[in-house]
């Protein structure tokens, strides 16, 4: 309350003072342009002065709220599209995932037309259409996605061949990731032609891709082992399809490619051992059956030597005997010994061989051996008895049935007639 009335007095001496003052000595203005003069009071001259001032100031205000305003409506009309647009495309997006294909590509496609990055409607609209299958859509949205974003051209590629490739057309999809320039440089491409070399099963070109996706780390030690061993293998297989078979050299050279650890896969050793015995090989296969087995036993390979067919047999059979010391139950070994001993026409040593395989490991296999070689010898019976038992071994599922006890005499067997 004194603060207030120490201000009223104040001002009321002011206003006591300038009066006065002008009172005092008011003060003369003129002003003159062409034939008009205005004449006034000095303080009149300030006051009006002061007004004319206040006023284009305040002129000055209006006009810049009038343009201002201009500019905050188109502003406003401007982030009000431009949110109706997210709004679509987010709405398109749940209705993609939703599994809502034809509404999906509508809402997008609204979406696309106040959005000023439209890549992402475009290309939702292409996937939602190759869910429709309707293949010209997908073209005219990819084509209108690159369009509206040229440095996306590659990638939309990319989508192109994904999509072919899960339409079921590896070719077309091929073609679209051959047709691009630097497609190697891209991981999806690697990935792309992994899955259509596989669908196609094409085993050369995968495994000429198997470097570079070593070089890019795609996939896991795990994953990228088995992929190695599936592609060796089945180039390896492919060699032994075709009408003539593989030579040996086509088969060595296949071999040379295979990754030093693969090598030393058993599966693999016997599928190349197999493909050289195949081919006539029969040097190159015991050569390869010898250095493997002196890094590591393998019953199998065991088995495939006995098929090798050397010029120096004793030497062979010399050869397989040594191993005998060292693992003088092994079955696969005692029947490769007996076929040695055979085609050496070592007949008793080659009965006495089948016939410890077979007391180790009874097998139709073994069985075939006792009863051709037994037959040659002489002893059709026991030959008989070996080929029946390797054929009961052989023939799994029979129903169990009564067996009859004995032949009947003949009177009763006429009697039952």
């Amino acid at each position: 309350m004194r603060k207030i009335f120490a201000i009223v007095l104040v001002a009321l001496l002011l206003g006591v003072g300038v009066v006065a003052l002008i009172e005092t000595d008011p003060g003369y203005v003129l002003l003159a342009y062409g034939n008009y003069t205005l004449e006034s009071s000095l303080w009149v001259g300030i006051l009006l002065l002061v007004a004319l001032v206040l006023v284009m100031y305040l002129s000055m205000r209006l006009i810049y709220r009038l343009v201002g305003g201009q500019r905050s409506l188109v502003s406003w009309l401007g982030s009000r599209k431009s949110h109706h647009a997210s709004r679509l495309t987010n709405r398109g997006l749940v209705s993609f995932l939703e599994g809502n294909w034809a509404r999906s590509r509508r809402q997008v496609l609204r979406g696309a037309k106040s959005n000023e990055a439209p890549l992402v409607n475009y290309l939702l609209a292409a996937r939602a259409s190759h869910h429709l299958d309707e293949a010209d859509k997908v073209s005219q949205y990819l084509g209108a996605a690159a369009d509206s974003e040229s440095a996306a051209v590659a990638a939309l590629e990319l989508v192109d061949a994904e999509i072919k490739l899960h339409a079921g057309q590896p070719d077309q999809a091929l073609l679209v990731l051959d047709g691009m320039s630097g497609s190697g440089r891209y991981p999806r491409a690697l990935e792309l032609r992994r899955a259509i070399y596989t669908a196609q099963q094409d085993w050369e070109k995968l495994a000429g891709l198997l470097p570079e996706l070593r070089k890019q780390k795609l996939l896991s030690p795990e994953e990228l082992r088995d992929l190695e061993n599936d592609s060796y293998r089945n180039l390896l297989q492919s060699l032994s399809g075709t009408d003539a078979g593989a030579s040996g050299d086509a088969v060595r050279g296949v071999w040379q490619r295979v990754p030093s650890d693969l090598k030393r896969e058993p599966e693999m050793l016997q599928a190349y051992v197999q493909l050289l015995l195949d081919a006539d090989d029969h040097a190159a296969a015991e050569k390869a059956i010898l250095r493997a087995l002196k890094q590591q036993w393998n019953s199998a390979l065991v088995r495939q030597y006995g098929y090798v067919e050397s010029a120096n047999i004793p030497r062979q059979l010399t050869q397989a005997e040594s191993w005998l010391s060292g693992h003088p139950d092994d079955s696969e070994l005692l029947l490769c010994l007996g076929r040695l001993s055979a085609r050496d026409k070592l007949w008793g040593k080659a009965r006495d061989y089948f016939e410890n395989s077979y007391r180790v490991q009874r097998t139709p296999e073994i069985c075939a051996e006792l009863g051709r070689l037994l037959s040659g010898l002489g002893e059709p019976k026991v030959a008989a008895a070996y080929y029946r038992e390797g054929l009961l071994l052989s023939t799994t599922g029979l129903p169990q049935l009564p067996e009859p006890e004995k032949l009947l005499p003949l009177s009763q067997r006429l009697a039952r007639s």
